[in-house]
């Protein structure tokens, strides 16, 4: 989740208080973060980060700060990290960059801990499950149709027939 102004003064404020909570922006982390509709409670890392744990974290050479999803931890004590709506993996974020870590959030008034949220551990699961489906959608699904007039003409069929209604 890519922000030019939400987490703004994060880093500040998490130097002063234990936690902060802030609205949302950016489409990095959809399905489980909407823009500018629902509130992440960023809280000081005080533990090694694991896979799956989401860090506010600065890009090196950036100012604005990114939360995105952390899917390996390497040997040299840096991530991979990707946003959940990305297909793209980052490479060189490293303790130093990470300014707090998502304890929780609040999606329509509802409170879920990722600590603790059964609901939350299974979206973890079925994010990571179906990568590669939406690598293969989104990625060489439009290159195949280009190439195939009749599977063209078949998604302005099926399209038109949704729009209709």
């Amino acid at each position: 989740m890519e922000s030019k102004e939400s987490f703004v003064g994060a880093d500040v404020a998490l130097k002063e208080k234990s936690e902060v909570a802030v609205l949302t922006a950016g489409i990095s982390m959809r399905p489980m973060l909407r823009e500018h509709r629902d509130v992440v409670i960023i809280e000081r890392v005080t533990r090694p980060l694991r896979a799956n744990d989401v860090p506010l974290y600065r890009r090196p050479n950036e100012s604005r700060l990114v939360l995105h999803r952390i899917l390996k931890v390497r040997r040299d004590g840096g991530y991979v990290i990707r946003g959940d709506n990305l297909l793209f993996k980052e490479y060189d974020v490293k303790d130093e960059d990470i300014v707090g870590v998502l304890k929780a959030f609040y999606r329509d008034g509802k409170y879920y801990d990722c600590a603790k949220s059964i609901p939350y551990k299974l979206y973890i699961v079925y994010n990571r499950a179906t990568f590669v489906f939406r690598l293969l959608r989104r990625k060489y699904l439009p290159k195949i149709i280009k190439r195939l007039p009749l599977l063209r003409k078949m998604k302005r069929a099926i399209v038109g027939f949704f729009k209709k209604k």
